[in-house]
């Protein structure tokens, strides 16, 4: 059972209280991006490649900051779709950045596609990550925590993350939205992560930045739940607990 509210992490606890007795966590689930993985920084360091190499200011992008503004709303509201099913993984790929050049009165298909395939190529070299993550992940494989990750991203571009970034070592399955053929926050993905780790769900917990995609879907399976609450936003959901940097883990586990 799920406590009636949130807990902002302060004393040591390593154990739930489904079903009324305590239960010590063995599988943390982590998300990737935004959790972990500094998506925001490492996408902005790209975008601003890009822009120089495609000479977006001579074509009247005259503010890189404005463009990446644009970009992320695009990216943010485009993923909100695909999610949920609106649409396709391909359309998001390069939608994002043909709403953004559009949002500058260049209508060009052609640079849409380009800049999109250069973004992912690049994208999963970057390794920006946010503060003491690998340190956490070092202390919690240390304590003999099975951790893996569950994320919306795509196969072959998260993989190249965990790789570049030194991260890959940390996990034990990584289950992407392709491979479990469905995707946060839907049961599905949830179940398919349970069962490739070989995890009960009263022993397991899912630690993630996105309160509908990862604290939601996972409260809807029955799972404990870690917000990372990284912008200190108003939660709308109510998680086990609360944080608002890395380190905090080291509270609850």
């Amino acid at each position: 059972m799920q406590p009636t509210n949130s807990q902002t992490v302060s004393n040591k606890s390593s154990f739930s209280t489904l079903g009324g007795k305590e239960v010590i966590y063995k599988h943390l689930f982590f998300d990737l991006d935004h959790t972990i993985w500094d998506f925001e920084t490492n996408a902005k360091e790209v975008l601003f490649e890009l822009y120089e190499m495609n000479g977006l200011e001579a074509r009247g992008v005259a503010d890189f900051d404005d463009f990446f503004e644009k970009y992320s709303h695009h990216n943010n509201r485009l993923w909100d779709r695909y999610t949920k099913g609106f649409i396709k993984q391909e359309e998001l790929r390069w939608k994002r950045m043909w709403f953004t050049l559009l949002d500058f009165k260049i209508g060009d298909d052609a640079l849409s596609k380009l800049m999109s395939a250069q973004f992912l190529e690049r994208l999963p070299y970057k390794t920006n990550l946010f503060p003491y993550t690998l340190e956490i992940l070092e202390y919690l494989k240390n304590k003999g925590y099975k951790m893996h990750l569950v994320t919306n991203g795509f196969e072959s571009i998260q993989h190249n993350k965990l790789r570049s970034s030194n991260l890959r070592n940390y996990f034990i399955e990584v289950i992407t939205s392709e491979a479990s053929n469905s995707l946060k926050p839907h049961a599905a993905i949830f179940e398919y992560a349970l069962n490739k780790a070989l995890a009960t769900k009263e022993e397991s917990i899912m630690i993630g930045d996105n309160l509908d995609a990862d604290i939601q879907g996972a409260i809807n399976v029955g799972l404990d739940t870690v917000f990372v609450n990284h912008l200190k936003v108003e939660p709308h959901i109510k998680a086990t607990y609360t944080i608002h940097h890395l380190k905090e883990l080291e509270d609850i586990f």
